[in-house]
């Protein structure tokens, strides 16, 4: 699926847009973009939103409104959430102990620490935010869950790439081009190499404005639980003139407490999984 970045305020932003492999899927990527702002559409909006052809997206409005995922409002020309796709964002958010478990800890950590954080996963050649809690303070960067952002250039990915054997690095990154967002942007695959291997060794990276002017990024792995490779990462950022390198470095340790008490509640879950099967 495309996932294209508009520009926000001179940052990028991932942008959803409605493009599918299937018809199903493209319908849903509709939802997506309707559901990205608080405001009700009407099809002329939504053609101008996304560039689809008029009669297109009147068939996939339909398609939507008959199975009750999106409703007419009362003057008949925009539409809004149905009843029951609402309902089924209610019962995702009620049943999702462990997201809100998770949330609550990144929450306790921004409370610590004072900079926005993230929970990250490898997702192929990308890294995809999974949760993030935005620091109180007044200078910072919009970022949301959902973005995705590229493996090479940023703290969680290069933490994810130092777990990987030197061939697994190298067939990943053969399919993801190096390229340089920034002019600190590690674009040479050994000098990369090296990066990786440093933070092999450290057990945490930095990201010092390789993706986005004026940020740095610190991230450490969230243990798995049994020695094996890890998949979640926890990620601080901040602008680089609150944050430095070094100072980076001194919250550390409070980054692996909030990482243990994620591996906990994982363990947890699994074990609840394993007992009710």
């Amino acid at each position: 699926m495309i996932r294209p970045m508009k520009i926000v305020k001179g940052l990028p932003v991932e942008a959803a847009e409605p493009a599918g492999d299937t018809p199903t899927m493209r319908l849903f990527a509709l939802l997506e973009v309707m559901a990205a702002k608080d405001q009700r559409y009407s099809l002329q909006g939504l053609v101008e939103e996304t560039g689809l052809p008029k009669p297109t997206l009147h068939r996939m409005l339909q398609q939507l409104e008959g199975a009750g995922l999106l409703q007419r409002e009362g003057d008949g020309r925009h539409y809004g959430i149905g009843t029951r796709l609402r309902r089924l964002a209610e019962n995702l958010l009620l049943n999702d102990s462990l997201h809100g478990a998770r949330h609550t800890v990144l929450r306790q950590l921004v409370e610590e620490i004072g900079e926005s954080c993230n929970l990250t996963a490898l997702s192929g050649s990308e890294v995809v935010y999974l949760d993030r809690v935005e620091t109180a303070a007044p200078l910072r960067f919009y970022l949301h869950s959902g973005s995705r952002v590229p493996v090479h250039c940023s703290a969680s990915g290069k933490i994810f790439l130092s777990q990987m054997s030197p061939a697994q690095r190298r067939r990943l990154l053969s399919n993801a081009p190096l390229e340089p967002y920034t002019p600190k942007t590690l674009t040479d695959p050994d000098a990369l190499e090296k990066e990786v291997q440093r933070i092999r060794k450290d057990g945490y990276a930095i990201d010092h404005e390789e993706f986005l002017p004026g940020l740095l990024c610190i991230a450490t792995l969230v243990p798995s639980g049994d020695d094996a490779p890890s998949n979640l990462c926890i990620a601080v950022q901040a602008p680089v003139m609150r944050l430095d390198a070094a100072k980076a470095k001194t919250l550390l340790p409070a980054m692996q407490r909030a990482a243990k008490a994620l591996s906990r509640i994982d363990a947890s879950a699994a074990f609840s999984d394993r007992a009710q099967a």
